[in-house]
């Protein structure tokens, strides 16, 4: 078994009509592509699901909430249909998001990067802990944050995803991603994090769930064309990915793991 097909996705549903799923992996919960595409059905699952209120995303341990693509997995593709496959993964995602009749929260305990930015991104209302730092750090591997950036920019607007897409190395505090949107509340740690998310659940779950499922529709107006921009992007990052740069950096940030 490669690392990659490490990690798992979990779906609990509780008796109140709150869906939690749940993702993990060692490698910094990174995101390779089986589990996105167990990510994409869970996600739709609980849409589906009648008894189901609200789906709160999470992932799983005390410190990186996620990692964002594999680069484990990065490295191995080798042509360009296999490079947009894989990053249409993140679309399918932040689609199934999107899509869903049911408000989503995200729960983001630790930092954020890459990929990991674009599922706080996808949040209808995010919490995090004030040491949820973000990054978007896809320029330092010479691709670029194409697939995310529909939903990071629709939440901290384009000249802060400028500084974040730019400022490819560098980390910006919790306390600067719920400045610009991208967090609705931070919190001093995850005791704190989660008695939040109870206690938003719990009133989310007392309303109307025609009118949540209305609220859901005004949120996300205008974003009907992106189940193929999102895949134009993917094809964008996939040819990238192919590039001597890439691959190279790739495998200098890999042999640095060892």
């Amino acid at each position: 078994m490669s690392s990659f097909d490490n990690g798992k996705i979990s779906l609990l549903t509780s008796t109140n009509g709150v869906a939690t799923i749940s993702f993990y992996h060692p490698s910094q919960n990174s995101l390779p592509s089986n589990l996105l595409t167990e990510l994409t059905s869970a996600i739709t699952k609980a849409d589906r699901d009648a008894t189901v209120k609200v789906i709160i995303l999470k992932s799983e341990g005390d410190r990186t909430f996620c990692a964002g693509a594999s680069f484990d997995e990065l490295i191995q593709i080798k042509d360009k249909a296999t490079g947009a496959l894989f990053f249409s993964g993140f679309a399918n995602v932040i689609n199934a998001c999107r899509k869903s009749s049911k408000i989503i929260i995200v729960r983001v305990q630790g930092k954020a990067v890459g990929g990991g930015v674009g599922l706080a991104a996808v949040a209808d209302y995010c919490l995090a802990s004030q040491f949820a730092s973000i990054k978007l750090s896809e320029l330092t591997i010479g691709i670029g944050p194409f697939v995310i950036s529909p939903a990071v920019t629709r939440k901290v607007g384009l000249p802060a995803f400028s500084q974040l897409s730019i400022q490819a190395s560098e980390f910006q505090t919790a306390q600067w991603a719920c400045d610009k949107g991208l967090y609705n509340n931070i919190y001093p740690d995850i005791i704190s994090l989660d008695v939040g998310v109870d206690e938003l659940t719990e009133k989310l779950v007392s309303y109307n769930p025609d009118a949540l499922k209305a609220l859901k529709e005004i949120l996300w107006e205008g974003t009907e064309n992106w189940d193929e921009l999102l895949n134009e992007r993917a094809a964008i990052s996939g040819e990238l990915v192919l590039s001597a740069f890439t691959q190279e950096a790739l495998q200098h940030f890999l042999d640095g793991k060892k």
